[in-house]
This record gives C-alpha cells, structure tokens and sequence, in this order.
C-alpha cells in the first residue's frame, strides 16, 4: 500500500489575521445589507410617484374630456344662445318705443320706475335714483336685475351708470361715499349677463364692453399707486374693484398677487371670502388664512375657512377662543393705560363687549353650539351690560343736581340769564306790601363789577334744605338794583353759602344781598 503523505504546516494560524478577516465580513454584510435597504427605498419612492402620477394623468385626463366637452356644449349652444339674446335685444326695443308712445309706464312704483330708467337707457336717471335710496337696498337688490333686464345693452348700461365715481369721482362734492351703489349695480349684472342656455360658465358680455371694463380697471390701479399703495384705500373702493373684476372676468393672472392684498387688506367685509374664490385664489386661500390668523384677524380667518372647506385645517373653535383671549388682553392693557384713566373701565368695556358679540354671531352663523356652547359668552355679555348701564345713572343724577340753587329757594334759571337785556330791576319805590320772593339773577362777567362789603360773620345752616325767613318789614324797601350805591356792611348780610363749593370769584356777590 501506499502511504499518504500530509503536509507539513509550517507556520502555526495568526489569530489576529483570523479577527480582521471576520471583521471584514462583518463590514461587508454591514455595507451589502444597506446597499440593499436603500434600493429598496428608490424602489419604493419611484412607485409611489409612479401611482402618484398615474393619479394626475388620470384626473387630467378626465379634466380634458370635461373641457372638451364644455366647449363641444359651448360651441353647439352658441346659435341658441345668441338667437335668444337677439330676441331679447329686439323685444327690449319695441317695448321701448311701445313705452315712448303710449307712456305706459304711469305708476310710480321702485320696480316701474327702474324699469322705466333702463328701457330709456336713462343710466344718468338710473345713477341719481339708486344713490339716493340707500335706505331700500335690500329692496333694490332683489329689484334692479328684473330692471336690467329690460336694457339693449346692460353691460353698457351699468358701466356707463358707475362712470360718475369709478374709476375717478366726478362730482364737486365727494364727501358722501357712493361706492355701495356701484357694487350694488355690479352684483346686479351678474345674473342678467348668465348665458341663457349654459347658465353662469358663460357670460354675454361683448368685446368692446369687456375691453372697456378692463381700461377702467387699469385706470383705478394707476390711482391706486398715486394713492400710495393698498394701505392707503378704503374697503369700500377695495370691494368695487374687486366686484368689477368679477363681474366682467377680466382677472389676469398678472392680477394675482394685487387681488391678494387688497382681499387680505379688507378681510372684514361679509363678501370677501366668496369674492376671493370667484377671483380664483382659491389655491393661495390657505397662505391668506395664515396672514389673517398671525395679524390677529381669527374671526376673518373663520370665515375663509368655512368658505373654501377648511375648517379641518384651520379648526373654527381655537381660532375663536384665541380671538377671546386676545381681546381679553386689549382689555387689561386698556385698564393699565395711565392716559385713559378716566374712561379705561369703559374702553375696556367696549372692548370685550364687541368681541363677544361678534364671536357669538360666528357661532351662530355656523352652528358651532356643540363644540362651542355661547351660554357662557351670553352670560358675561349681560353681566358687561349691566356694569354699563348701572355706571351711567349716577352720571345722570349728579348732572340733573348741577343746576340746583345753593339758596334753596328754587331752582336755577338759564345758565345764559345773566346775559338778558331785559333783566333791569327798578330801583322805584314800592307800595308797602309783602311781595313774594323775587328770583335772583346773577349779572354776567361782561358788566360792571361791584366790590364786596365787609360783614361780620355769620355761622352756616344746620341743615341743607332750611331757608332763613326774615321779617315782612324787611321787604318792604326797594328792591335790589345793580345801579344803585353799594349797601352799608351794618344792613346787609350774605346769602346762604353753597354746599361744598364756592361761586366764581368774577361774579358779584352784591346781588344776592338782602335789605334788613
């Protein structure tokens, strides 16, 4: 047999060489086991984008086939539309002239005589007669699109009717703001432009009339930087604008971040969340919540909120309890502040009282109670009353206490008596009689003053309300004239002092003197 021959080792294992090898491997797993989660990951993203843009390319496919289909809708409805506009234009001239004619239009009702304005293409009529009825507005606004109806051209009509103060005021006196009248006849056109097949996705506005409407809009933004920017406009002005730009559709989006501003600037008009969205900012809606919250607007910001849907994000309850706590703390500032001493617990007042009201009218409005219960807001509103109204009754007594007589012998005349002409007293003798008491009038600063007498002095009354009655001889000399020589200090003695306070030294005191 043959033998096998082993090798023979001939240098013994390195343990250290051992380590740094499994070390190694470690490593490796290490490195591979990372390699791999990580593609993984990319792999994971890049489906989820996928899916993600799956997702877009479906809804915009589906947006596509809506527009498409809108403008097959919009094409095929455009031959109806006009043929119907057209007979609404010629039915509008003959009742025109059948107007003119026959003068039907004999009874002097709001809606006859707008009807009458808009047939005759009377905008200057139009103009006068609904800024000066600011009072029926409500009326009117139900009244004035039937009215605008009857126009040829309405569109033509109303601009032409708000030329007189937008974009530039033209009447000598601009002190009455006219700007709710021009809004009023804006938001009354919306309806009467609706295409009368298709409805609000198409209005019937023409060419000429929307190129005109977008000249005065750029008109009123160059005054707008005269002015001085967005600051330094009123929201009534603001929400004009901002109402032309709708009703026309004249929004470019070049207009964006103007439209922004100016929405944000006068966020506290009713009509501005729905203004907002017909403007299409509805996308930049949650960047204008933010603002409003951070100036310390909650309540604005509810209202936007509950406008666009929201609320999930901007929830309406903890905006207004921050709105609360914040009036809360202009309160207590308010009671702090050394410059409004005097009126601080009624600013104060004022404060939260207009707070609470108008965050119980939110809660109301958007039926809030159950996450929000007002009870306790109602309750601290009447108790802000009730310290109101108990605050003013003292004020009016002591005003109805002024014109009391320290003498007690009646009540003060005028506080303008003393200035009378005709408040000469004769110095003739008098018949021998007990005549009654005659009222006592003190003469003005403007006529001659008279020194006072030296008399010795006379301890006051015990007792407000007592009346010293002197003898009945001692009325029988004449009465007091200012004319006369000044009284001997033996025989006169001054009236009664007044409580707690003494006359004006410029008066003279001669005239309150008795004869004894």
């Amino acid at each position: 047999m043959g033998s096998i021959q082993i090798p023979e080792l001939t240098q013994p294992p390195d343990l250290d060489e051992f380590q740094r090898q499994a070390s190694l491997m470690t490593s490796c797993t290490l490195l591979w086991k990372e390699l791999s989660d990580h593609f993984d990951s990319l792999e994971r993203n890049l489906i989820k984008k996928s899916d993600i843009i799956k997702d877009k390319i479906k809804t915009l496919e589906a947006e596509t086939n809506a527009s498409l289909t809108s403008l097959e809708q919009r094409e095929t409805t455009i031959e109806n539309s006009v043929s119907i506009a057209i007979r609404k234009v010629e039915e509008a001239l003959k009742a025109a002239a059948n107007a003119v004619q026959t003068q039907e239009f004999q009874d002097d009702s709001l809606l006859v005589r707008l009807k009458r304005f808009c047939v005759e293409m009377d905008w200057l009529g139009f103009w006068e007669f609904v800024s000066n009825r600011k009072k029926e507005i409500d009326v009117m606004r139900a009244q004035i699109p039937v009215a605008l109806a009857e126009c040829v051209d309405p569109a033509m009509f109303v601009l032409e009717a708000i030329s007189e103060v937008f974009p530039v005021d033209k009447r000598e006196d601009c002190g009455v703001d006219l700007g709710w009248a021009c809004v009023l006849m804006l938001e009354s056109l919306v309806p009467v432009m609706e295409d009368p097949v298709i409805g609000s996705e198409r209005a019937f506005v023409t060419p000429s009339v929307k190129e005109k409407a977008r000249e005065i809009g750029e008109v009123w933004k160059e005054s707008l930087e005269r002015r001085g920017g967005v600051e330094n406009v009123k929201g009534t002005e603001v929400h004009l604008f901002l109402q032309h730009l709708v009703t026309f559709r004249i929004v470019e989006e070049g207009d964006f971040d103007l439209c922004k501003k100016l929405v944000v600037g006068s966020a506290w008009r009713k009509q501005m969340p729905k203004l907002a969205v017909s403007l299409g900012l509805g996308d930049q809606m949650p960047d204008m919540i933010e603002e409003l919250i951070s100036k310390g607007q909650q309540v604005d910001a509810v209202h936007f909120s509950q406008e666009v849907g929201l609320v999930d994000r901007f929830p309406s309850v903890p905006l207004l309890k921050a709105f609360l706590k914040d009036a809360k703390k202009a309160a207590t500032s308010l009671m702090e502040d050394p410059n409004n001493s005097g009126r601080a617990a009624l600013l104060a007042a004022r404060k939260e009282q207009s707070a609470l009201k108008v965050v119980i009218k939110c809660i109301e409005e958007y039926k809030l109670e159950a996450e929000f219960p007002p009870e306790n807001l109602k309750k601290r509103l009447q108790q802000l009353e009730k310290v109101k109204t108990e605050k003013r009754q003292p004020a009016v007594a002591t005003a109805a206490n002024k014109r009391t007589r320290a003498c007690n012998v009646g009540p003060m005349p005028p506080a303008k008596a003393g200035r009378i002409t005709n408040t000469y007293v004769s110095s003739s003798p008098q018949p021998p009689q007990q005549p009654p008491p005659q009222p006592m009038f003190v003469r003005s600063p403007s006529h001659t003053q008279y020194p006072l007498p030296p008399y010795p002095a006379i301890p006051p009354p015990q007792m407000y309300g007592t009346t010293r009655s002197p003898s009945a001889n001692h009325y029988a000399s004449p009465a007091y004239s200012p004319e006369a020589a000044p009284h001997s200090p033996v025989f006169s003695y001054p009236p009664t002092p007044p409580m707690n306070y003494h006359p004006p030294a410029a008066y003279g005191y001669g005239a309150a003197y008795y004869h004894l």
